[in-house]
């Protein structure tokens, strides 16, 4: 059977079902998590593979989330192979060197789906758990050199058998965090969301038929393969490169080859992988790749396997866009929006308007934790930053949003903070400080301030756009820096970009400075003052 012989309306309701469950497996795990960076942010992804790991709808949630699942589910298989799979199973992974892709605090599970005896599809989720173990609390250190400090890893293992709980796997994982509690609650949510999501397709697979449900899923591949060659033949065509340094001191280089039939990216000429956590693996830079490959060719329509088969990476291994084991990676968000900005910029300029400005351009992942003053028990607080975005040709940058690695999720309120955390939310406000200035302007970043309520409490960030500000096009000014301060309660005032585990104690306040993004245009051309 073809898609020739299935009548389009049957594959659209098919490919739109598919769709539907992506979304109703993210408001299952939203619903059901523990840890407000999942329910409330929404740091989490879902998506369904076909049988291969191929990627054939994408769910909610944060772009560069979905961008694992694929790569999760092909690595799963390749360590597993097929014979041991069977209904009911689910497996995890949190490891960049067994399909996690990240760092060891998101967790992969997926669930293979059957109907009449043949594996048709996985079901997959991905969410940040706050603390897997590691060296410090919450896992993520600026300071580590291998992954080993990082936390517990989980290669690509089962979970579950056959419906049932793995129950010494399941009892290793929960041992290794300082959040035993919050752990399993966000475990049980991923296993639900991953359930339901098998159901739905078991029942869409018995109501057209196997045959014409994988059909239809080769089916709308093919058609994102071709809306991204249609969109390629609109692009500019050459070569185009672009080095950078990051504020580090590194440089990062790339060079970007567009035809009609391919989009290569090449990174091979980077610098060897970091010492420290700054790095990501080869299907991390891929996931950067693929997300400025989308921007620019169907940012708005289907999101499949199909819509990549045009693109093209090539890396070094053991560089810092692929780095080998047994390097850390805890801090691999970074090196991934640094990438993708670094592309972002090295386009802009030839895209006829189709890229704005940088931006803020960093996840600003803020980790503070210890002891809560009212029931003395460790809680960690994990949240990424929104911040300004580059001016357009056409319009001011957007105000206070989050990167577009994060696409689209949310700042957590202060209520929630406050109830969940041992914190004070002071103050939550635009950033007034000068830069961004442009025919058009560059959007506002925040200013945000958590006053701790208890001695013992630490503070870990890795912000980048801090020394390098964020970049202007034609002519406009470059935006401000991104930020942490520490306003001692001694009155003493620290600054800070990058930290691991700083002590910080009652009446101290952490004050968050995120960056305006970069203008567009000469200033003097601009019409009204900026509100």
């Amino acid at each position: 059977m073809t898609s020739q012989t299935i009548d389009p309306i049957t594959l659209e309701i098919i490919q739109g079902s598919l769709q539907a469950v992506s979304d109703e497996m993210f408001a299952a795990m939203r619903k059901t998590a523990m840890s407000p960076i999942i329910y409330e942010v929404l740091d989490m992804g879902t998506g369904i593979t076909d049988p291969t790991g191929q990627l054939a709808s994408s769910g909610a949630g944060i772009p560069s989330f979905v961008g694992v699942i694929d790569k999760a589910v092909s690595r799963i298989l390749e360590v597993n192979g097929t014979g041991n799979i069977a209904p009911g199973d689910i497996y995890a992974t949190n490891d960049p060197y067994y399909g996690g892709v990240t760092h060891l605090n998101d967790m992969v599970l997926a669930m293979p789906v059957f109907s009449e005896g043949q594996l048709i599809a996985w079901t997959a989720n991905i969410a940040h758990w706050p603390d897997l173990g590691g060296m410090v609390p919450g896992g993520i250190s600026n300071d580590a050199t291998e992954i080993y400090q990082e936390g517990v890893r989980i290669p690509a293992i089962k979970l579950f058998s056959q419906g049932q709980p793995i129950e010494s796997v399941m009892r290793i994982i929960e041992v290794n965090s300082r959040l035993p509690e919050t752990l399993r609650g966000d475990l049980w949510a991923g296993v639900a969301a991953v359930r339901v999501g098998a159901r739905r397709l078991e029942d869409l697979s018995a109501k057209y038929g196997v045959e014409t449900f994988q059909e239809a899923m080769r089916h709308f591949m093919d058609y994102g393969e071709q809306v991204s060659l249609r969109a390629l033949k609109d692009l500019p065509k050459g070569t185009f490169e672009l080095s950078e340094e990051q504020d580090s001191g590194v440089t990062y280089h790339v060079k970007v080859d567009i035809t009609d039939q391919r989009f290569t990216v090449d990174l091979r000429h980077n610098p060897d992988q970091d010492r420290a956590s700054s790095n990501t693996c080869f299907d991390g830079s891929m996931i950067s790749v693929q997300m400025i490959f989308k921007n620019l060719t169907d940012p708005l329509g289907v999101c499949n396997a199909g819509s990549f088969r045009p693109l093209t990476l090539l890396t070094r291994p053991g560089s810092v866009f692929d780095a080998q084991e047994p390097a850390a990676f805890a801090v691999n968000y970074e090196v991934k929006i640094r990438l993708y900005d670094l592309i972002w910029r090295c386009l802009a300029p030839h895209m006829e308007g189709r890229l704005p400005a940088g931006g803020f351009t960093s996840i600003c992942g803020t980790f503070i934790g210890g002891p809560h003053p009212d029931t003395g028990k460790h809680f960690t607080i994990v949240e990424p930053q929104i911040g300004g975005w580059g001016a357009s040709a056409e319009a001011d940058g957007a105000t206070a949003l989050f990167s577009a690695t994060h696409g689209e999720t949310y700042n957590c309120p202060a209520e929630v903070a406050e109830t969940r955390y041992g914190l004070y939310v002071n103050q939550l406000a635009l950033n007034d400080e000068p830069g961004g200035a442009g025919k058009y302007v560059g959007g506002r970043g925040i200013v945000l301030d958590y006053q701790v309520r208890s001695d013992g409490c630490f503070l870990t960030c890795a912000y980048t756009r801090h020394k390098h500000k964020p970049w202007a096009l034609a002519g406009g000014q470059e935006g401000s820096s991104n930020s942490v301060q520490v306003l001692r309660g001694n009155g003493a005032v620290e600054t800070y970009a990058v930290v691991t585990a700083l002590a910080v104690n009652e009446h101290d306040v952490i004050r968050i400075r995120t960056a305006s993004g970069g203008g567009f245009g000469p200033p003097h051309e601009r019409a009204v003052a900026r509100p």
